[in-house]
């Protein structure tokens, strides 16, 4: 019977996956980070690494759209 592997401590799971992408392109990165447990540079890479961006609609609500 194999074993169950070890979640490292930080690993992205699923669910935070899922999350990310339901909360990131409209929400301030900081924020995110903030309601995941999470460094805004964490977040931030993992965002890039999926190709993730921020809505235009997002970005002209905060003054750069």
């Amino acid at each position: 019977m194999a074993k169950a592997a070890k979640k490292r401590p930080g690993a992205w799971t699923r669910d935070d996956v899922k999350q990310l992408k339901r909360l990131y392109r409209n929400m301030r990165t900081a924020d995110v980070a903030s309601k995941m447990g999470r460094s805004v540079g964490s977040v931030q890479s993992k965002a890039t690494s999926f190709g993730l961006t921020k809505t235009k609609k997002y970005l002209k609500s905060i003054g750069r759209g």
